[in-house]
């Protein structure tokens, strides 16, 4: 597969994420992280972004999980929107919607952005100079899938 090269900015756009169970450990965490994450665009699905805005955050939110909020960021991902997660998801406790939650991982893997799914990834990554600084990476070029032979959209 043929790939190109993205250049995450310094400011990054960051999707946080977190299933009921894991709520309280991502406010934790990104109370803790408030000051870096303050220099970023911040992402919320549903309830963890209202209550990451209770806290003091400038989040966008987004729907629910459960109600597309998955599909939601998935498709940012894909747009080339989200430069990086920050998922708490639960993994001891079956979810209704298991398969946007695997649907989402998996299109945080093709996009290759960085994805903490524990405090301690989480803690890795926002400690990484990167963090505030440019950051090229590559993804897969699918250019030739958006057009038709002639040259124009599909």
């Amino acid at each position: 597969m043929k790939t190109i090269e993205r250049t995450l900015q310094s400011t990054k756009r960051i999707a946080l994420v977190a299933h009921d169970n894991q709520k309280p450990a991502l406010l934790r965490w990104c109370d803790k992280n408030h000051e870096a994450l303050s220099f970023h665009t911040l992402f919320g699905t549903g309830t963890t972004g209202s209550l990451l805005r209770k806290q003091g955050f400038d989040v966008h939110c987004l729907f629910s999980g459960p109600m597309g909020g998955d599909q939601q960021l998935g498709a940012m991902i894909a747009e080339g929107r989200i430069d990086m997660m920050i998922f708490f998801w639960d993994p001891l406790e079956s979810m209704p919607h298991d398969p946007d939650v695997k649907a989402l991982l998996r299109l945080a893997t093709v996009w290759n952005i960085p994805v903490a799914n524990n405090e301690a990834t989480a803690d890795f990554i926002v400690s990484s100079p990167y963090f505030n600084h440019e950051f090229t990476t590559t993804i897969p070029d699918y250019s030739g899938y958006l057009y038709d032979r002639t040259g124009n959209e599909s």
